[in-house]
């Protein structure tokens, strides 16, 4: 254990450094060393000190630097390496997931919804090791409608009735009771009519008693078929995978602001692909968080190694106004102060047409628009003006 002499040394080192680095970062190093197993010399506390010092002076940005050109070559360059492919989701042979290259573009595009939208649902303490529980919740989760558990429907013209077969195997896997159905079948607002039931041949019979257009019919066929029985409308599927100690739900679907209200599940650990949904329920600074770590990930798993402050700068600039925006002509791109900026990406008559209609000014402060014209542009040493005075 580190010694009362040297927390007080650290200290008075943590005042010292106060000019140096940010006080943030002087309490993280502080508390690292407060930790520490084992006890350490004065000198040995300079030295850490000194190399907090080195390592956060290294890190810092020089004037002129450009960050924004430099953070776009650093991801782009990568990009031009990375697989096209739609992975099976690692250990869950049942569910797709969309990595790579795609991934990337779905992300920086902000779509509304992701191609493969999927979840990862983490249970309380006192339900995570118990398997019947968990499938139980699974199972309580999946979507499911009259159409999943029906294994034949049958139109009875001279009657104006709909004969529903149930599979009782599909009602097994589902989790579904024979009650269960034709609960949902009588929630359902249909025109006059009877039900009849038969559990033990596994029949429920719908007659119409006022019906007499067989077309009516048929589209009450296809509303029956897509009753509602139990389970979230984003999830259609959700499956059971043992990870470590403990049992997780993984699911074919997305529906956060339902799982997220459910009791027995982890809000603090629950993770969905879907990056509106977590703008939504959890606000534009968790979007942003997830938007970096999605693109660390995808990266990470193709191998490539890029600066995590240039995801920080794609994901400041997508999230800024407080919604999540594409990087895009409908989103960063689109929205940028610069006329020739707009009009070099996309558009370019249009862009060009607006800005002269509003009699906008260009100010020729960024890059394209210093390049389009050919004069220096405002960064690293181009940010310098010198004159010189010539003396005889």
């Amino acid at each position: 254990m580190v010694s009362d002499q040297i927390k007080e040394y650290v200290s008075k080192k943590v005042e010292e450094y106060k000019e140096v680095i940010p006080e943030n970062k002087l309490g993280e190093l502080q508390s690292a060393i407060m930790s520490l197993e084992i006890d350490i010399t004065p000198e040995e506390v300079d030295r850490i000190f000194e190399l907090a010092k080195e390592e956060y002076l290294k890190s810092l940005v020089q004037p002129g630097e450009p960050v924004g050109i430099v953070a776009a070559q650093s991801i782009g360059e990568p990009g031009t390496q990375m697989t096209l492919r739609t992975f099976h989701f690692a250990g869950v042979r049942e569910l797709n997931v969309t990595l790579g290259l795609p991934r990337l573009i779905e992300i920086v595009d902000a779509r509304k919804t992701p191609s493969t939208p999927m979840m990862k649902i983490y249970l309380k303490e006192e339900y995570k090791n118990n398997v019947e529980k968990v499938l139980e919740i699974a199972r309580r989760l999946e979507y499911t409608k009259v159409q999943n558990v029906v294994s034949s429907i049958d139109i009875d013209l001279a009657n104006f009735a709909l004969i529903l077969t149930l599979d009782p195997d599909m009602m097994r896997d589902k989790g579904v009771s024979f009650s269960d159905v034709v609960s949902a079948l009588k929630k359902l607002k249909l025109p006059e009519h009877e039900i009849e039931e038969s559990e033990e041949e596994n029949r429920i019979t719908i007659t119409f008693t006022n019906l007499s257009d067989i077309m009516t019919l048929f589209k009450l066929r296809e509303k029956v078929l897509n009753a509602k029985i139990k389970g979230l409308k984003g999830i259609k599927r959700a499956i059971v995978r043992k990870e470590g100690d403990e049992y997780v739900i993984y699911t074919d679907g997305s529906d956060l602001a339902a799982v997220v209200e459910l009791p027995e599940v982890d809000t603090t650990r629950i993770w969905t692909n879907n990056i509106f949904e977590i703008q939504k329920v959890l606000g534009i600074e968790a979007a942003r968080a997830h938007i970096v770590r999605e693109i660390k990930r995808v990266l990470d798993e193709q191998g490539l190694d890029v600066d995590y402050r240039h995801i920080l700068i794609v994901a400041d600039m997508m999230t800024r106004d407080g919604t999540v925006k594409q990087v895009g002509r409908h989103g960063v791109t689109g929205e940028k102060e610069s006329i020739l900026a707009r009009a070099a990406f996309e558009v370019t008559v249009k862009h060009l047409l607006e800005a002269a209609i509003h009699a906008e000014k260009e100010e020729f402060v960024g890059v394209v628009e210093n390049i389009i014209i050919g004069q220096p542009i405002r960064l690293g040493t181009g940010m310098v003006e010198l004159t010189m005075r010539l003396t005889r």
